[in-house]
This record gives C-alpha cells, sequence and structure tokens, in this order.
C-alpha cells in the first residue's frame, strides 16, 4: 500500500473554492495509485469565524486566564469542523471518506494542555480505514491522554501532526499544502525578485523555520527526518511542483549552492546586563537560569567580561527587565530590533563569507548590533527600521536572484 499525507493548512479550507481544490489535489493522488491519508488545520485565519485563534479570543472573552484543559477544548472544535466540512466534500464528490480526530488517529499524548508532547502514534485504527478503501480525513494539531482528555499540539501542530502520521505509517511523501507555491529565497513581500526553490534539505529548511520563514514547522521537518520520508511544499491553487525537502545528499543543487535563503524575524529586543567581571560565567548562568524560570526564552547570546548580551521577544522585554532588576542586576533594552539570517549548507568553513556578509549592510550603513554563526546559518541583530534593507542587500549580495 502507498500512502501518502497530504496536509492542508487554514487557507487551504477556508472556502468553498478552496475545498474544492483539495478535493481535486485528493482525486489526483487516487489516480497515481496512492491512498492519501488527509490532515487538516482549522478553517481560515485570526478573524475568520472557525479559525483557532478566533476561539481562544471567544474563551478568553468568558474568562480572561481561563484554565488550559478548558482551552484545549475549544481549540480542538476548529479542526473538528474543518475535517467533518472536508470530509462532507469528498463524499459529495463520489470518494469514500471518514473523519478523525487527533486521538482517533492515534496521536497519544502527556497532559500538557495547550502544548501537548506526543508519547506514541498507533496507526491501527487509520491503517483499517485505508484497507476498506477510504481516505482518512484527520485533525491537525490534535492528540488525547492516555485517560482520554483532549489535547493540542501547540503552534504548527498540524505540520507536526502530518509527519508524525507518516512516519508510523511509514508513508512514501509527505505534502504540505498552503497559499504559496514552495520555499522561496526569501520573503516575497520585501524581494519582490525573490525564487522558489526546487530542493532543500532537512537541516537547511529548519534553520529557515527556526530563524522566522513561515515555512513549515520545524519539529516536523525533523520527524520526517528522522524516517527519511521526503516532504514537498506546494500549492493548492496551482500545480506548480513545489520544493522538494530531502536529507542532506549529494544533490548538486543543495551543495553547490553557498546560500539557500535569507529570512527575518522581527519584534525582537536586545538586553545587556554588567556582570561582575571575576564572575562573569557564574553570574550568566544565574541570568539564563532565572529568566528560564520566568519561560522567557533568550537569543542571540553573547558572554563578555563584564556583561552579558542576549535577546528576546519583544513583549517579553519588560518582564525580562523586571525580573533581572529584582536580583540587583543593571540591565538595559534596545528595543525594535530584528534578526536577519543568511542559511546554507555550503556556508560552512567557506573563508570570505562574514566578510561577505558584512559588506553587504556596511554597503546600506546598516549598524550591526550583534552577530552569531552555526554550521548552517549567519545571523545579525539589527534596528527594525533596517530589516527591510538588510534583507534586500543579503538577497543581492549572495545571489540568490
Amino acid at each position: 500500500m502507498r500512502i501518502l499525507v497530504q496536509k492542508f493548512g487554514g487557507t487551504s479550507v477556508a472556502s468553498p473554492e478552496a475545498r474544492a481544490c483539495v478535493v481535486e489535489k485528493i482525486r489526483q493522488a487516487l489516480k497515481k495509485g496512492f491512498m492519501p491519508v488527509v490532515v487538516v488545520s482549522a478553517m481560515g485565519r485570526k478573524g475568520d469565524n472557525y479559525a483557532t485563534d478566533t476561539l481562544i479570543g471567544l474563551a478568553r472573552e468568558a474568562c480572561r486566564n481561563i484554565a488550559q484543559r478548558e482551552l484545549d477544548h475549544i481549540m480542538y472544535c476548529g479542526e473538528m469542523i474543518s475535517a467533518v466540512i472536508m470530509t462532507g466534500f469528498l463524499q459529495a464528490a463520489g470518494i469514500d471518506a471518514v473523519m478523525m480526530t487527533g486521538g482517533q488517529a492515534g496521536i497519544v499524548t502527556d497532559n500538557r494542555f495547550t502544548n501537548a508532547r506526543v508519547l506514541n502514534v498507533d496507526p491501527t485504527k487509520i491503517n483499517n480505514q485505508l484497507r476498506l478503501g477510504r481516505v482518512p480525513v484527520v485533525c491537525g494539531f490534535q492528540g488525547m491522554t492516555a485517560d482520554g482528555e483532549f489535547t493540542t499540539l501547540g503552534r504548527g501542530g498540524s505540520d507536526t501532526s502530518a509527519s508524525l502520521l507518516g512516519a508510523a505509517l511509514d508513508a512514501e511523501l509527505i505534502e504540505i499544502y498552503t497559499d504559496v507555491e514552495g520555499i522561496m529565497t526569501a520573503d516575497p513581500r520585501i524581494v519582490k525578485n525573490a525564487k522558489i526553490l526546487d530542493v532543500i534539505s532537512y537541516g537547511e529548511v529548519a534553520q529557515l523555520a527556526y530563524q522566522g520563514a513561515k515555512v513549515i514547522h520545524p519539529r516536523a521537518v525533523e520527524i520526517a527526518a528522522q524516517k527519511n520520508i521526503p516532504l514537498v511544499i506546494k500549492s493548492t491553487f496551482s500545480d506548480a511542483p513545489g520544493t522538494m525537502i530531502v536529507k542532506e545528499c549529494h544533490e548538486q543543487t543543495v551543495t553547490d549552492r553557498l546560500a539557500t535563503g535569507v529570512t527575518h524575524l522581527p519584534n525582537i529586543a536586545q538586553i545587556k546586563v554588567d556582570v561582575d567581571d571575576v564572575k562573569t560565567h557564574k553570574e550568566s548562568s544565574v541570568i539564563f537560569r532565572t529568566l528560564a524560570d520566568a519561560a522567557i526564552s533568550v537569543d542571540l547570546i553573547n558572554v563578555h567580561p563584564g556583561h552579558v548580551m542576549f535577546t528576546v521577544a519583544e513583549e517579553m522585554a519588560d518582564e525580562a527587565i523586571a525580573k533581572l532588576t529584582s536580583l540587583g542586576y543593571n540591565a538595559e533594552v534596545n528595543h525594535d530590533c530584528a534578526k536577519v539570517s543568511v542559511v546554507g549548507g555550503g556556508i560552512c568553513g567557506v573563508p570570505g563569507v562574514m566578510a561577505s556578509f558584512t559588506e553587504a549592510l556596511s554597503m546600506y550603513n546598516i549598524p550591526i548590533m550583534q552577530t552569531v554563526d552555526s554550521h548552517t546559518t549567519i545571523s545579525v541583530l539589527v534596528k527594525l527600521s533596517d530589516v527591510e534593507t538588510a534583507v534586500k542587500a543579503l538577497h543581492e549580495k549572495f545571489l540568490l536572484a
């Protein structure tokens, strides 16, 4: 049995016209001899009646601090509505389909409501439906505890659901359908001549996602990579081939290019904390433990004699400063920053990459506030007002157009 997992995002199921396109994608898969397993997100985006954020807002109108368990119950509704409607569309088109919740599909989680960790995936019920010739339409984003409590998987959970099911079912391929035709070399709203990538490695796309590109959740990439299942990012609304995500292999298109893409993450604050010169490393441990205990995520960490620098999400900056000043630290904050990153499997160990990076920004008089690099990524912190110019400059410098 050739199994194909097809995941459709919120815009792909938001209207009757969009759902008709989904039916056609599923019909094409059947014609190719696949047994598709369909995963759907809640319909639409924030502001639409059945979108997840809309449902959360409705619950918080009743109680601003509503319990996480109850929040998971209302968030469950978005995907259930979407799956029922999509199943109905398939049945009306003559395709035998059956709706399944995440729990019915065998996704077992712990009880960390709104951000549950998956413990196991039992594909038995899905396999039973496939043997009957039916197309399972599974609610993405959902799981269930061993004692029957509803849970959700956190942001990007529908992508994660698709990869989890693909891995459990030994799928031949996982297709992630969106409203764009593939992964691009930069945000096309900023770089008008950004290109669609034909192929990209698991590692590169995970880094693009971690650094701010809204393409696929990095956890979904990691799961697929563990089983070496190819992923394809493609559009529901066209026949473009999309972007194939594969292991880091000997594909010339992957290894010969220096950079793969430029991405950006806005709304970041930079924090500088003064510490004792002699006790820098000890005090930095206290600082980061304090922030971790407050559930404040940090990035772009630099530890120097006498001070520690790092970044946090803009909305967490005031809380971070309050926590640190309560411990007696002198902390300063730079608001309105952004992280800009160049990602590429070919940049590791190549002489002159950092020089090219800094030259591109200096040409436009963009101050670099902080830098960090890894095996496949170089990132800098710039002022938010400079972010679009920085993205364009780096895209041009690394010949991604």
